[in-house]
Formats: C-alpha cells, sequence, structure tokens
C-alpha cells in the first residue's frame, strides 16, 4: 500500500515537473518571436505602419492562455530593461521603460493577460451555447481584445503625458489618434488568426 502511495506521489511530481518544462519552453519561444516580431512593421495607406509587437502580445495571451501569455510578456520586458536590445527599433535598457513610450511597454502583460482572458470568457460562452454560435466567440473576443488595446493606450497616453509634460490633447494626438486604424486592423486579425492557431497547436499546448 505504502509503494503504491510513493509511485502515485512519484508519478505526480514527473508530471508536475513535465508541465513546468513545458510551460517554460512555450514562454520561452513566445518570448523569442516577440523580440523578432518587436522590430517588423507593415506599411499602411493611412501612413502609420502597423507594429507587429502589439499583434503578437495578444496572440500569445489567446494561444497560451492568459498566465502563460502574460508570463512571455514579462519576461520580454524583463529582458528588454536589463538592457539587452529587444524593445521596438533595437533598443533596450531601463531608460525606454522611463521613457515618452515606457507606459506603453509597462501595459504590454495586461494586453496579453486581456486577450486570454477574453478568449477563455468566449469559449465559455460558446460551449453553453452548443457552439452554435461562432460569431458571438469573435464578438466577445474582440470587445475583450479592444478593452486591452485602450487599457495599453490610456497607459502609454497618461505615461506620455508625465514625462513630456503635456496637455491631454497633446498626449492624445500624439498616441492615440494616428494609431486607431491600425488597432481595429489589429483586433480583427488577432480575432481571426489567434483561435485557429491555438486550435492547430491545441495538441502540444
Amino acid at each position: 500500500m505504502n509503494e503504491q502511495h510513493v509511485d502515485a506521489k512519484t508519478n505526480e511530481s514527473t508530471e508536475i515537473q513535465g508541465t513546468a518544462i513545458k510551460d517554460l519552453c512555450f514562454i520561452s519561444v513566445f518570448c523569442a518571436i516577440i523580440c523578432v516580431l518587436s522590430q517588423l512593421s507593415i506599411p499602411m495607406p493611412a501612413g502609420v505602419p502597423m507594429t507587429l509587437q502589439t499583434l503578437i502580445i495578444p496572440i500569445a495571451g489567446i494561444v497560451l492562455g492568459k498566465r502563460r501569455g502574460t508570463y512571455a510578456t514579462l519576461l520580454y520586458l524583463l529582458i528588454g530593461t536589463v538592457g539587452i536590445p529587444v524593445f521596438s527599433g533595437f533598443k533596450g535598457g531601463i531608460g525606454i521603460i522611463f521613457g515618452l513610450t515606457g507606459g506603453f511597454l509597462i501595459s504590454f502583460p495586461i494586453l496579453s493577460y486581456t486577450a486570454g482572458l477574453g478568449d477563455e470568457i468566449a469559449a465559455n460562452v460558446l460551449r453553453k451555447q452548443g457552439r452554435k454560435s461562432p460569431h458571438i466567440y469573435f464578438t466577445i473576443l474582440v470587445l475583450c481584445l479592444a478593452i486591452g488595446a485602450t487599457i495599453n493606450y490610456v497607459f502609454g497616453t497618461i505615461w506620455f503625458m508625465l514625462f513630456s509634460k503635456s496637455t491631454f490633447i497633446a498626449g492624445f494626438t500624439a498616441c492615440v489618434l494616428p494609431f486607431i486604424p491600425t488597432s481595429i486592423v489589429k483586433i480583427i486579425l488577432v480575432a481571426l488568426i489567434a483561435p485557429q492557431l491555438k486550435k492547430r497547436l491545441s495538441s502540444i499546448l
């Protein structure tokens, strides 16, 4: 009886260790992807390029789940803060965090968490609906992504205003207004791409 109890404990411990290692691997992989895509952008007709940094961060939250996605984003921030040039424009260091755009950076984990939470809420609603209303999932996810983006803009704008000593109008004009079209495009893309990517990777996640 004692041997069976010990075996059960050993198996449980091994399973926990295996899960932790798998989580660490996925967190590290998505952190690396964030580092790479933070340097890339896509030209847009409106003139303001669409950065892939804020595209991949909510995708990480949806694909990995809100917990692991947030950890991947926090790891990205940690790497950049200690000086490794992984922030946009191959920049790094604590000076970037305490610069004009630092508010956007420090709220990235919220962006990832909100996306993952939105996926959970939407999936639960869809299950209760008997999977007969996929448009409900999409709508809920888009709303949660919009909330996350709004929080990111609020943090970023307030931070910009504090460090530049500018007015709300100046902060809104510099940090929000030019990026609204690309934010809408990103939200729709994330809502379309991330769930499909999560489904494809579900066997290993």
